[in-house]
């Protein structure tokens, strides 16, 4: 039995959280297969708005299991509050919430450390959540990290402060002025690892493969964006994972074979948090209208999202390095109301045309050559059919699929997942 993979295709923050509960009725087993608690998937039902950071987006359904893969980092304090942020909700987390062992964890001092690197860069400064994220897997790299299996050892708490040791001694080489309590970030951290030993701790990579032999149905979550991966990333504007495919089979244990559908997701425009290069950036009232109605402040954050036109050429890029099957494309509702939308559909790269996305694209570098198009006026966000589409939307996204290649299945009009439609 295959595995299917939904991630995003531009900066984050596409939606991914709001589609993988919608198609969780689809699936057995929900998988999360990177990234950290500087994710944060929004979901919206029932008139309640969630926002998970490590579980995965499927937990509001009764017939899933949700896996934290190998992958993942975990932070046990942010990992608690979520659970205890959910314990209104009656779910049997023994059961339905599984967590591998492989996974590394977020100690106090990666936090610390994060925020000292990060002070340490005055203006050239990356835009860190300061979660701990990339700390935590240059340990991982590095051969130094903790694992969740660890917490069942006997001397894990010698390893942690072995590692945490080494930590103060990285802040000190910083020298900057760091103020913190660390005697009071370990006691809530120890806590936090108390509960985080209450669920089920497993060697997914096996449990996922009996899975795939009994014909159970696995969706992989990926968190963050395409734009953001490691690798392919805008590099070093980028988080520490592998966003893309290729790390759903390195943070679950899923050989490439088995990956069947690759949903792909992106907002009809496009956004970025923090610093980094952004070619559609807007800094005029259409930057500033779809920031306000498309909400844009970062779930984990509260950060204010840069907002800009699509960017096609970034879009095309993330179809070919993920072998999209099939896109979704999420907040078409926001632009209604524009007279003209732009696409941009290559880039001016040092005085020369070009259609592909290249090693850099600082502004120096970089300008965007736009298509135009009609925009729509109509509110989408009571619209359940396809037929109900405004011609100008349809229109926008016949372009799209011709110039991609791949056809958009569904489209959302709205947070709440009932307002997606299904083409």
């Amino acid at each position: 039995m295959a595995v299917d993979l939904l991630l995003g295709l531009q900066w984050g923050d596409e939606g991914k959280g709001k589609i993988v509960d919608v198609l969780t009725k689809n699936y057995d087993i929900i998988a999360r297969f990177q990234g950290g608690p500087n994710a944060g998937h929004t979901l919206e039902f029932d008139g309640i708005k969630h926002v998970l950071h490590t579980i995965p987006s499927g937990i509001f359904h009764d017939k899933a299991v949700n896996l934290v893969g190998n992958g993942v980092v975990i932070d046990p304090v942010i990992f608690k509050k979520e659970l205890d942020n959910l314990a209104k909700f009656n779910i049997d987390f023994k059961n339905k919430l599984l967590i591998s062992r492989k996974a590394h964890l977020i100690l106090p001092t990666h936090r610390l450390l994060d925020a000292a690197s990060e002070a340490s860069k005055g203006k050239a400064k990356i835009g860190s959540t300061l979660k701990g994220i990339g700390p935590t897997y240059m340990d991982k790299t590095g051969r130094n990290g903790i694992r969740v299996g660890d917490l069942e050892l006997k001397n894990w708490e010698e390893k942690y402060r072995a590692l945490a040791n080494k930590h103060e001694a990285m802040i000190d080489f910083y020298n900057v002025d760091l103020q913190y309590n660390l005697a009071e970030l370990e006691a809530d951290f120890f806590a936090a690892v108390e509960v985080l030993k209450t669920l089920q701790f497993i060697d997914s990579e096996e449990y996922l493969h009996q899975a795939q032999k009994a014909e159970k149905t696995i969706l992989a979550e990926g968190a963050q964006g395409s734009l953001l991966d490691i690798d392919f990333g805008t590099y070093p504007f980028v988080t520490s994972s592998n966003t893309t495919a290729a790390g759903a089979c390195t943070g679950l244990g899923v050989a490439p074979g088995k990956i069947n559908e690759v949903f792909g997701i992106f907002k009809a425009y496009t956004t970025r948090v923090g610093s980094g290069p952004f070619p559609t950036e807007l800094f005029d009232q259409y930057g500033e209208t779809m920031g306000r109605v498309g909400n844009e402040f970062g779930a984990t954050t509260g950060r204010p999202r840069r907002c800009g036109w699509l960017d096609l050429v970034a879009l095309k890029y993330a179809v070919q390095v993920n072998g999209v099957t099939q896109l979704i494309m999420m907040k078409g509702d926001v632009l209604s109301g524009f007279d003209t939308l732009k696409i941009c559909t290559a880039y001016n790269y040092k005085g020369e045309k070009i259609t592909h996305f290249p090693f850099n694209i600082e502004a120096e570098n970089v300008t965007p050559i736009y298509t135009e198009m009609k925009g729509w006026k109509e509110d989408l966000t009571k619209m359940t059919e396809a037929s109900q589409m405004p011609k100008a939307l349809n229109d926008y996204i016949d372009y799209l699929e011709k110039e991609l290649e791949i056809p958009i299945k569904i489209v959302s009009v709205g947070p709440d997942r009932t307002q997606t439609i299904h083409r």
